[in-house]
């Protein structure tokens, strides 16, 4: 293990043996940064929320877009920016040995097109960040295979289900977090396969529970205790029946008593050899990792799916990938590092948007391309000289250890992914480089019985056709929020991306869970855990 000092923010940080390892088979440079900041360094590449109105660069049409009018570079629609259209190579340029590599980059950057949306294969679904092969979907982000989706984050599978997040293989879910399998279910969390389940809490195989918490396979229970059919029927229409006065007294009560009372297991890991982490599936040998299925070997990283040696990476997988480091969202590639957006490619250092690409240094939007460096064609053998005379010079530079750094960033601080999970004042967003957005001003119309304003913001919204429909279907009431500060709201009740070292408050085991020891809630081990479920 080496001990170094974060540049960023002076504390000192381990490097593990894994993590040296790694570097030396892929020839990178070992990390300056503490790893929460090399986290927050890869979520600021990517925004997956925002959306804008702009033209295409190309065909002049209007177009949905994640990035707003006045990028510096031109921005494409997706069938333009896939297609044969252009050619990224026309903006190759010669290695300057006179300027550093990131302000070459920096002049890269500015000129080669960028795809406007990442809608893929999807139908009805342009309102939408980052969805793949699903249909009819409304303001959601991250999303694959779903169909009728509105206002959720990171589903999968899913089908009429509306302000959720991280829930699969789910149907017709309001309000659901971290559920798998649910049907029918209003505001249920950490559960899986249960149906007609509300206002309740880390259940398994449940049926027709209101108010529970920590219970298998039961079936008509209340508060935990067991119940007729008649009497959970007349409980459920006490809570849902259209009313916000109803809606919000018993969701106040999940919060106060059901949630915050309940037994809590220390991390939501399932079928897991060696990890350490929290919602890691089906994975063994991952250390300070989060919201990851069927991974091996990965290290400080966000959203793996089916991945092995991924290092400091936000969302490596679908498909699997293999030895990614410091990387933002890498799909099906190999021996990447330094990178974003990376396609089904291997062998990339430093590459931005480049899909089924080969060997390439410093690249930005290639297609089926090898031996390029700043979008200039070399053959292997030039390619192969100049490539080591370029890393010396950024070790000369001081660039060689660094991932982009936030004066590269197409978005805004505030735009990305890491105000979500690692909020920052606007002072110290710029302090540490980010551009901070500020909010277009807009003169809100007050709330009236025809026009709906945010309780929280003051922004007005709109409630669609599909969404009225799903309302009166479950008998909710109209939010009283609009869907930006709904997501909020369920943002900052989910665990931070972070692991503390406590004890189990059964046995005093010592234990590292996502729950500080400052918080009042009781979090056991798993064994403990276990012992209590009912």
């Amino acid at each position: 293990m080496v001990k170094k000092i974060c540049q960023r923010t002076g504390l000192e940080f381990d490097i593990t043996k894994k993590e040296i390892d790694l570097c030396e088979r892929m020839g990178v440079p070992l990390p300056n940064t503490c790893p929460e900041e090399r986290i927050r360094d890869v979520m600021a590449t990517r925004n997956e929320w925002k959306l804008y109105k702009r033209k295409c660069d190309f065909t002049h049409e209007d177009i949905i877009s994640a990035y707003d009018k006045n990028t510096p570079f031109p921005v494409y629609k997706n069938e333009i920016w896939w297609g044969d259209e252009w050619n990224a190579l026309d903006y190759g340029r010669d290695f300057d040995f006179n300027k550093s590599f990131f302000e070459q980059f920096q002049e890269l950057q500015k000129i080669v097109p960028r795809e406007g949306t990442s809608v893929f294969n999807s139908i009805n679904c342009d309102y939408n960040g980052h969805i793949r092969e699903s249909r009819n979907s409304y303001l959601n982000s991250l999303v694959y295979k779903c169909e009728d989706l509105h206002y959720s984050y990171w589903m999968v599978n899913d089908k009429d289900v509306f302000d959720s997040m991280y829930t699969n293989d789910s149907t017709l879910c309001y309000m659901c977090s971290d559920v798998n399998g649910g049907y029918n279910c209003i505001v249920l969390e950490e559960s899986t396969n249960c149906n007609d389940c509300y206002f309740s809490y880390q259940l398994r195989g449940c049926k027709n529970c209101i108010f529970c918490s920590n219970l298998s396979n039961k079936s008509y229970y209340i508060h935990n205790k067991p119940c007729t059919k008649g009497e959970f029927e007349k409980e459920k229409e006490k809570i849902l029946n259209e009313t916000l006065t109803s809606f919000e007294k018993a969701y106040k009560h999940f919060q106060d008593k059901v949630k915050s009372q309940a037994v809590h297991r220390y991390a939501h890991n399932l079928n897991c050899e060696n990890v350490i982490g929290d919602h890691v599936y089906n994975s063994k040998n991952c250390i300070n990792c989060y919201e990851s299925f069927d991974a091996e070997d990965g290290y400080n990283s966000i959203s793996l799916s089916g991945s092995r040696d991924a290092h400091n990476c936000y969302s490596a997988g679908w498909p699997g990938c293999d030895r990614v480091y410091y990387s933002a969202v890498t799909r099906g590639s190999t021996d990447i590092a330094f990178c974003s957006y990376t396609w089904s490619s291997s062998s990339l250092r430093y590459c931005d948007s480049c899909n089924a690409c080969e060997s390439c240094f410093g690249c930005i939007g290639l297609h089926h391309k090898k031996y390029c460096i700043l979008n200039k064609q070399y053959s292997k053998e030039e390619y192969e000289s100049l490539l080591p005379k370029i890393i010396a010079h950024m070790e000369k530079t001081g660039e060689w250890e660094l991932f982009f750094p936030p004066q590269l960033s197409v978005y805004a601080y505030n735009e990305t992914a890491a105000q979500d999970f690692f909020p920052l004042e606007k002072e110290k967003v710029q302090n540490f480089g980010w551009e901070w957005k500020e909010k277009d001003h807009r003169d809100y119309k007050k709330a009236s019985k025809e026009i709906l304003a945010c309780s929280t913001c003051g922004k007005n919204f709109k409630i669609i056709p599909s969404e009225q429909k799903f309302y009166k279907l479950i008998k909710l009431p109209i939010p009283i929020d609009c869907p930006e500060c709904r997501h909020k709201k369920r943002f900052n009740r989910k665990n931070p991306l972070k692991l503390f070292k406590r004890t189990c408050d059964n046995c005093k085991k010592e234990i590292r869970s996502s729950y500080s020891p400052k918080r009042q809630e009781a979090v056991y081990c798993d064994q403990c855990y276990l012992a209590e479920i009912n």
